[in-house]
């Protein structure tokens, strides 16, 4: 079975290594956010930074978060910079997807060695999400 968007997600993984092996560790997560997305953007992506998520319950607006990065409309990129991912990113990433129609996400780690986690998630509420 093929991959959800394995072409765009096979590059952004690429320039995340990329950006991590020009860097290093030892940087707040800011400073890997400005390069990720001034590497994709060079790479030709459309990118956006703390793009405002609105989350909603039972059709209204209940908070609001702000995604890292988000590629292509497609791709969700919660960026970390520490010694290891704990299960607690990889809920927050899953809540950011279940709150867009957007079903990828990584989970990009800057710690002192480069970790990363993709997460899908799909059900049938994506195509009934409120936009905005």
């Amino acid at each position: 079975m093929e991959l959800l968007h394995k072409d765009l997600t096979d590059q952004i993984l690429k320039t995340y290594f990329d950006v991590y092996n020009e860097l290093g560790f030892g940087f707040l997560e800011k400073v890997y956010q400005n390069a990720l997305f001034l590497e994709l953007k060079n790479r030709g992506f459309f990118v956006e930074a703390q793009k405002q998520i609105k989350v909603y319950y039972k059709e209204t607006q209940v908070g609001e978060y702000y995604a890292d990065l988000i590629v292509n409309e497609a791709v969700i990129l919660e960026l970390k910079a520490t010694e290891v991912i704990v299960k607690e990113f990889e809920f927050q990433l899953i809540n950011y997807l279940k709150a867009t129609d957007i079903e990828v996400g990584f989970l990009l780690n800057f710690g002192s060695k480069p970790e990363f986690k993709r997460r899908v998630f799909s059900n049938d509420r994506k195509s009934s999400l409120p936009r905005g």
